[in-house]
Parts: C-alpha cells; sequence; structure tokens
C-alpha cells in the first residue's frame, strides 16, 4: 500500500504522481509493491534467486520509460538489490530509478543497490537517478545509500546519465564503471548536496577502449556545514578517443572537498582533457541578489539552485 509518505518520496526521486504510464517497478521496503511490464519491456524477478530484477528491452524498442524507484519508510531497514538492464540493439529509451528514505526511528536505514546495463548497438539510453533521505519528525536515524552503477556500451551507443543527491543521505560510496566500444558516447552528469556531518565518496571510471568512443563527465557539488566530499572521476583513454573530466564544487562553512580527477592515456591518440574547481559562492552575487529584496538566506539558496540545476 503506497502511502502519503511513500508517495512524497516517489514524486521527489522520480517526478511519479499516480501510477505510472508504461512498464515500471516499485520497491518498498525490501519487497514488491507494484510492477507492470509493457509490449516492449519486460520486468522480471532475477533468474539467479537474488533481491532485484531483470529488464529487458525488446529490440527497436523506441519512446518508451520505464521507472524502477525504491522508497524505505522503515527504521533499521537494510536493503540490497541487484538490477539489470538488457536493452537490445536499435532501442531509444528512458529510464528512470532513485532512492528514498523516511527513516521514522533512531536506526540507520541503508540501501544498497548494484545496477548493471548491457546496452547494445545503435541505442540512446537516458538514465535519471535521484537520492534523497528524511527523518521523521522528532526522530534521528541515518539514512546511508551506496549505488554501483556498471554500464557496457554496445557500438554506435549513446547513454546520458543524471544522478543527483538531493538531501538527508548521511553517508554514501558511489561507484560508476562505464566500458564504452567504438563510436560510443557517454555523458554523466552528477549532482550532489550534502550538510550537516554527512559524507560522500564518488569513484567514477570510463573506460574508452573502441575508436572513436567519447566520454565526459561533468560534476558539480555543494558541501555544507561540516560535510565532507571526495571525488575521484577516472577517464582512461585505451583506443583513438575524446574524453573530459569537469568537476566544479562550491565549499560553504567548515566543510571539506577533494577532487581527485585523473586522465590516462593507453594510445598516442586519446584526447583527454580534466578540470577542477572549488571555491565559495561570490559576495558580489550575494549583494545583487540581496538588492532585488531577497533575504541573504533566499539570495544563497537561489545561487545554490542555480549551481546545481
Amino acid at each position: 500500500m503506497i502511502t502519503e509518505i511513500d508517495a512524497s518520496l516517489l514524486e521527489k526521486i522520480a517526478d511519479l504522481t499516480g501510477k505510472p504510464v508504461g512498464a515500471f517497478n516499485i520497491r518498498k521496503d525490501m519487497g514488491c509493491e507494484a510492477r507492470q511490464s509493457t509490449e516492449h519491456i519486460a520486468i522480471d524477478p532475477r533468474a539467479d534467486g537474488k533481491p532485484g530484477i531483470d529488464i529487458h528491452f525488446k529490440e527497436g524498442t523506441r519512446g518508451e520509460t520505464c521507472h524502477i524507484p525504491v522508497i524505505i519508510s522503515q527504521t533499521g531497514m537494510s536493503d540490497m538489490v541487484y538490477n539489470d538492464f538488457y536493452v537490445a540493439d536499435d532501442c531509444d529509451v528512458t529510464i528512470v530509478a532513485g532512492c528514498g528514505i523516511h527513516n521514522s526511528g533512531c536506526d540507520e536505514s541503508r540501501h544498497d543497490g548494484i545496477h548493471t546495463f548491457h546496452i547494445g548497438k545503435n541505442c540512446r539510453v537516458r538514465y535519471t537517478e535521484k537520492h534523497y533521505g528524511e527523518d521523521a519528525k522528532g526522530e534521528t536515524g541515518k539514512n546511508i545509500m551506496n549505488p554501483q552503477t556498471i554500464v557496457y556500451m554496445g557500438e554506435n551507443s549513446t547513454m546520458q546519465m543524471d544522478t543527483i543527491q538531493i538531501r538527508g543521505i548521511d553517508s554514501t560510496l558511489r561507484d560508476t564503471q562505464f566500458y564504452c566500444e567504438a563510436g560510443s558516447e557517454v555523458v554523466v552528469t552528477e549532482r550532489l548536496l550534502t550538510h550537516g556531518a554527512q559524507t560522500a565518496e564518488s569513484d567514477m571510471t570510463i573506460q574508452l577502449n573502441g575508436q572513436g568512443a567519447k566520454g565526459r563527465v561533468i560534476s558539480r557539488s555543494v558541501a555544507q556545514d561540516t560535510s565532507r566530499q571526495v571525488f575521484h572521476p577516472v577517464m582512461v583513454g585505451n583506443s583513438q578517443c575524446f574524453g573530459h573530466v569537469q568537476c566544479d564544487s562550491i565549499i560553504m562553512g567548515q566543510a571539506h572537498i577533494e577532487s581527485i580527477p585523473a586522465i590516462t592515456a593507453n594510445c598516442p591518440d586519446a584526447q583527454l582533457i580534466h578540470e577542477a574547481a572549488i571555491g565559495k559562492i561570490a559576495g558580489d552575487q550575494l549583494l545583487k541578489l540581496e538588492t532585488l529584496g531577497l533575504s541573504p538566506e533566499e539570495a544563497e539558496e537561489t545561487i545554490l539552485k542555480g549551481f546545481l540545476a
């Protein structure tokens, strides 16, 4: 049963209001709350017995969206799930994932998700993943999320991956891996907000293995209060390819940010670039907004929303 709290979480992490259209799987408190396949997208329990699902997109599937959100509404729950995606050749699809936790007590609630993508040739895949946590009023439970994403890109396929940590995640370890064949392209946009005493570590590796493969990483983060962030994006060129890593961060209060972008060329025809910048909000930006009638707090929030948009 989807409660009012569940519905609020689903709207935040997957932009869902009411029953999704098309294929979907809603996982709640370590079980399947609702599931629906379509003519072109089949969602089934894993064949190996592990918790999670197998999602198969038939060859030539176009214009369809698959929702697979996870919600946790109990305290003291530890959820581990394995989801595998099989996208056949010539598909053009959108996948909306994400996890939301409403911690109803003082214990730790945790979700670890391992998503593996097997993408065929000549595909276009858009993948969105949002993470959000909150505590019930007066409660102090911790919210933990450790996502792992592994993507095998077929020839001449593209993937646009947007991953967002909105708020309320006390600790996260993020592991993202791409293996790109000839002519494939991946664009990863990672947006991350930490506050309080939260910690976040993001490890990302893109292996550009095939001729003409392209990779781009855009990382934007805000660290507030005493939170700590570590970023380690790695671009590896193993052939004639192009890769670009860009990390931009805003640091506030007594926070700590460490950015370690790396590029590795194993081929003389690999073209790789990395950039990293960490700074605070400029005073003239705040002053300009305040002269327009915003309070200092409103001005700061406006700048942060624009930076993470």
